[in-house]
């Protein structure tokens, strides 16, 4: 099982109804092929550096997850053919970038508290 995040940019005229119906669609996605979700994050409406599809914001979510390696071929051909999704990018992390993530999650939580 291999390590990854992904961040992905939602179309900003969804409603709150349709983006959350669209972040459980992938987080299921995920799940019932076998991927372990470590960490989600929903970032809120971003100004975008440039416009996509005409649009200058977007709503941005991070999955961290363990998956194997051939899922992720299959979310991101599900990202490409969800007409809500505007961008979307996929790592894979090593190591130091998982106990990074770790540290800035219970940075985080400290934070919340």
């Amino acid at each position: 099982m291999n390590h990854y995040e992904t961040v992905f940019i939602l179309n900003p005229v969804l409603s709150e109804t349709q983006i959350k119906e669209t972040v459980v669609k992938f987080e299921e996605f995920l799940t019932s092929r076998g991927a372990e979700m470590v960490a989600k994050e929903d970032w809120g409406l971003k100004k975008l550096a440039y416009e996509i599809q005409h649009k200058k914001s977007g709503f941005y979510h991070l999955f961290q997850f363990t998956a194997p390696a051939d899922i992720i071929i299959n979310l991101e051909t599900e990202f490409r053919r969800d007409e809500r999704v505007m961008r979307f990018l996929t790592v894979a992390l090593d190591k130091h970038a998982v106990s990074w993530a770790e540290r800035r999650r219970e940075k985080l939580k400290s934070k919340k508290a």
